[in-house]
């Protein structure tokens, strides 16, 4: 196994990005998006059924001999990134990632059967845990009380549209419920695309999927906040793209506004911190797919840098389309609202950067 790290991208990546970009030009609008975020249902079912069942993306971790399409971490980083350019509202992060490698960590028919059924797509889970809970951070759980769950979870993500949840519960075991046995009430939050949701559980019957939850939550945390990065990559990256095509053609004075030194300036600060982005986010997902001994500290790094770029880079965006970027019909809040949630999810910067100091031994005196 080489020890050194490839942020390049493959022909086969590079391919992969092709089609899911075509896909997402194809079925993912920004004004459909906007439109759904208003609306009761802000997954796109038919979306997300294209992109699981039709391209088989939802099981991209899972190896072939378990029903899924074998391939690596490196991999779903390409489709997260070009998810997060469309600001898709699929459950693609929290179901063909976090919760998959959740049941990675699980043994028994009962984890493999679940897995099986969520690399085809037809089934969707989601880890109820709280979307802001980073590895390795404390989280909620719920009583187990003769068999069945009782309690109430806050702030998981997607959990509006699981078929089944992943529950962890006091006597450290990590539960099997299916989402019609709960009561799921959805919570404001301030990215639309992916909601979040209050769960009750009120003798929910569960089926125990492994005795070391806190194993299986700390490796789903992990590879979410991994390939975290390559969402915010690719928002970050859209921004971009897209306020500079804007401001080629947006003229004052009779010139392209983005012809204006101050604008350039700006423009140039956001494209290099994208360049570093890309290469943090990529260090994570090379470091997670060849699970080398460095994924701890390559997903600190890629969380603490990648986080503050997609904000600022949807800022800048926001801001440089001037008027017409304040406004509802104009995606540039999409992106923002995107960035500033996934700058909590699964750990904020600075606990990363906390957990990097650990990682180095660079802790404060």
């Amino acid at each position: 196994m080489s020890t050194e790290p490839d942020l390049l991208y493959t022909e086969e990546e590079e391919a992969l990005r092709a089609a899911v970009r075509d896909l997402l030009t194809d079925h993912c609008a920004a004004a459909d998006v906007i439109t759904r975020t208003e609306s009761g249902t802000p997954h796109d079912a038919e979306l997300w059924k294209v992109l699981a069942e039709g391209m088989g993306l939802a099981g991209l971790l899972v190896p072939e001999d378990r029903g899924g399409q074998g391939a690596t971490h490196r991999e779903a980083a390409v489709v997260l990134e070009e998810l997060g350019r469309a600001v898709a509202p699929v459950p693609y992060l929290t179901s063909a990632v976090v919760a998959t490698e959740a049941l990675l960590a699980c043994e028994g028919p009962v984890a493999a059967d679940l897995l099986a059924a969520l690399a085809s797509g037809r089934t969707v889970g989601a880890l109820a845990v709280a979307l802001n809970a980073g590895p390795g951070a404390a989280h909620r759980t719920v009583r187990l009380d003769n068999g069945s769950l009782h309690g109430e979870l806050t702030g998981i993500a997607d959990a509006a549209a699981a078929d089944v949840l992943l529950v962890p519960a006091e006597d450290g075991g990590l539960y099997a419920v299916d989402a019609d046995a709960v009561t799921i009430v959805p919570q404001v939050s301030l990215d639309q695309t992916r909601p979040l949701a209050r769960i009750t559980f009120d003798a929910a019957p569960g089926r125990r999927l492994t005795a070391d939850a806190s194993g299986a939550v700390r490796r789903a945390l992990r590879a979410g906040a991994g390939l975290l990065a390559s969402e915010q990559l690719g928002i970050a990256d859209h921004s971009l793209t897209e306020t500079v095509r804007y401001l080629k053609e947006r003229k004052q004075f009779n010139r392209p506004v983005g012809g204006f030194q101050a604008l350039k300036h700006r423009l140039a600060q956001v494209w290099l911190e994208v360049v570093g982005a890309r290469a943090a986010a990529r260090n994570a997902a090379d470091a997670l797919g060849t699970d080398s001994a460095d994924s701890d500290l390559a997903v600190a790094v890629a969380q603490a840098y990648a986080a503050p770029v997609a904000v600022h880079a949807a800022e800048e965006a926001v801001q440089l389309h001037g008027g017409i970027g304040m406004t509802w019909e104009h995606p540039a809040h999409l992106y923002l609202k995107r960035a500033k949630a996934d700058s909590i999810a699964y750990g904020t910067a600075g606990a990363h950067r906390e957990a990097l100091a650990e990682l180095v031994d660079l802790r404060a005196p």
